[in-house]
């Protein structure tokens, strides 16, 4: 038996998992891109150990930050959590925001080729003009789901197209491999924006509160600016606190508008992209939806 809860940042969706599992033995696998990560914990906004308690936990912790994550290796973390939880006899519940690993899970993952220097020269003067590189996207590959401001999916799309020659949805769709997962329920938190831009406000001043500049501060001097993660949101504007572009107060803001920002994607992202029903429920209707559902099992 497995479930997936998914949501914006800032919804609640760990806090939610980790009662329902207290109350039903489960085995938690998290969906989120940075939580991945060890010493990343505030900017994560990951649980603590003693918040975590005696749930068994996948996901969280699996990597250094100077290694690298990839969707492929989120499937492995599926494949391992979703044995144990058979072997248990327990639900296993899939939770986060990155909503693309659940995607590429249930719709089957297409190869990616390996992108070359010189090609990886040519999409970065390609973005230059990132109006410019989306317009050839909608004149060249107009069955193509990706939005205007979506400069992932639009560097993606370039790296496809330049390696292969080949029209990007032509591509994925003739390399898409079997669906990892065929049928699973799948629940959303239903958050108002205003509500959910006070819990964004309240998480944010919590997390600087709790040493978030501080964290930044040790992840650059161990393994500096390089890595993907450190431009995760949270870490990126005290980067750019410390070099004086913004004041502190400043940075505080840059990260609430960021995650604002990332809440709207997350939200039409998991709005589109998803082909099967989806249970939304208000945070404070969930739990029990959810129970019902796992009792009825």
């Amino acid at each position: 038996m497995q479930i997936a809860i998914i949501g914006t940042t800032a919804s609640g969706k760990s806090d939610l998992a980790l009662s329902i599992a207290k109350q039903t033995n489960s085995i938690i696998l998290s969906l989120d891109s940075l939580c991945v990560y060890k010493e990343i914990d505030i900017a994560s906004a990951k649980l603590t150990h003693e918040q975590m308690n005696d749930i068994k936990h996948f996901g969280i912790d699996v990597i250094a930050p100077n290694e690298s994550f990839n969707v492929t290796i989120f499937f492995d973390l599926y494949r391992i959590a979703k044995e144990e939880a058979r072997l248990k006899n327990v639900p296993l519940i899939i939770v986060g925001g990155t909503s693309f690993y659940l995607k590429a899970m249930l719709s089957g993952l297409s190869d990616k080729p390996l992108v070359s220097v010189e090609n990886q020269k040519k999409i970065t003067r390609v973005l230059r003009d990132i109006k410019e590189a989306y317009e050839y996207i909608t004149q060249t590959d107009p069955s193509m789901n990706i939005e205007a401001n979506d400069r992932y999916r639009i560097e993606k799309w370039y790296e496809v197209y330049f390696e292969t020659g080949k029209i990007p949805s032509d591509f994925l769709r003739q390399t898409k491999k079997e669906p990892l997962i065929k049928d699973l329920p799948i629940f959303e938190i239903d958050t108002d924006k205003d509500i959910l831009q006070q819990r964004i406000i309240l998480r944010t001043k919590k997390m600087i509160k709790e040493g978030l500049v501080d964290e930044a501060a040790r992840l650059e001097k161990k393994y500096t600016r390089e890595p993907n993660c450190m431009k995760a949101i949270g870490i990126k504007e005290v980067i750019d606190y410390f070099d004086g572009l913004y004041s502190l107060e400043q940075m505080e803001e840059k990260i609430i508008i960021n995650t604002s920002k990332l809440a709207k994607r997350q939200r039409t992202f998991n709005k589109t992209q998803f082909t099967q029903p989806i249970v939304k429920k208000p945070l404070d209707e969930m739990e029990n939806t959810i129970m019902r559902h796992l009792l009825a099992q």
